[in-house]
C-alpha cells in the first residue's frame, strides 16, 4: 500500500465548528471497522482530492489519531455539495487484508476493433467493473481486448477475462461495448428560398419557350 493518509482527531461538534474546520482546509469524516469501531476524523482536503483524482477505490494506509496505529482503509462514500460539488464529508471503512472486499475497477480497452476499420463507431456502455477479492489482489485496471469486434457486434460482462481469484459482481449480461454501423448520409433538403428560385427559373424558361413558338 503506497498510498497513505493522516487522520486527525475531531469531536462531534456543531455546524459552525464543522464549517470552520472546512475553512481550514480539512474535511470531516468517519472510519468504521472492527479494529477502529466508529472513529470521527478530519482529513486534509488536498490529500483527499489527490486520492479521488488518482484512484478513489484504492487501499489506503491511514495513520489513525490517538495512538490508533496504521490501518488499511478504503473510501466507502463521499458527500459533495449539490451545486458546486465541493467536498463535505467522507466515510472510510477499515478492512482486513485476509478478508475479501467488494470494490470497483476501471476497464481499460485495448486494440482497434475490426468494425472501426470498416467505418463503425465504438460505443462504450460500461467503464467500471464491480469485483470481489482479497485486498492485495485488486488490480489497477482490467484490460478488455476489442480487436475482434466487428460491425454490429457487442461485448458483454461475462466475456471479460479477469485474473484468478477475482469474482465479478456486476451483472454478467450487462453490455460493455458495441460497434455501431456507420450512419448513411442523408442529402439535406434545399431551403425554401432556393426551391422557389429554381421554380421561378423553370417558369421563366417555359414562358420564354412559348414566346419563341408564337413568333
Amino acid at each position: 500500500m503506497a498510498l497513505t493518509l493522516k487522520a486527525e482527531a475531531r469531536k462531534e461538534t456543531t455546524k459552525s465548528d464543522i464549517k470552520q474546520l472546512r475553512s481550514q482546509g480539512k474535511i470531516p469524516g468517519v472510519v468504521y471497522g472492527k479494529k477502529v469501531q466508529s472513529t470521527v476524523i478530519a482529513i486534509d482536503q488536498k490529500e483527499l482530492l489527490a486520492l479521488l483524482r488518482t484512484n478513489p477505490h484504492a487501499i489506503v494506509e491511514m495513520d489513525m489519531p490517538d495512538g490508533g496505529g496504521k490501518q488499511p482503509v478504503m473510501i466507502n462514500e463521499v458527500q459533495r455539495g449539490k451545486v458546486h460539488r465541493e467536498l463535505l464529508h467522507v466515510d472510510f471503512h477499515q478492512i482486513n487484508m485476509d478478508e475479501p472486499v467488494k470494490t470497483v475497477v476501471t476497464l481499460e480497452f485495448t486494440g482497434e476493433a475490426e468494425g472501426i476499420k470498416e467505418g463503425g463507431i465504438l460505443q462504450i456502455q460500461l467503464h467500471d467493473l464491480e469485483i470481489r477479492c482479497l485486498p492485495n489482489q485488486i488490480p489497477n485496471s482490467i484490460p478488455v481486448d476489442i480487436t475482434n469486434l466487428g460491425l454490429g457486434e457487442n461485448l458483454l460482462v461475462y466475456q471479460i477475462s479477469v485474473p484468478a481469484g477475482i469474482e465479478v459482481k456486476s451483472d454478467l449480461n450487462d453490455l460493455v461495448v458495441t460497434i455501431l454501423a456507420p450512419q448513411k448520409e442523408v442529402e439535406p433538403e434545399e431551403a425554401p428560398a432556393a426551391q422557389e428560385e429554381k421554380a421561378g427559373q423553370a417558369e421563366a424558361a417555359t414562358e420564354a419557350a412559348k414566346e419563341e413558338q408564337t413568333v
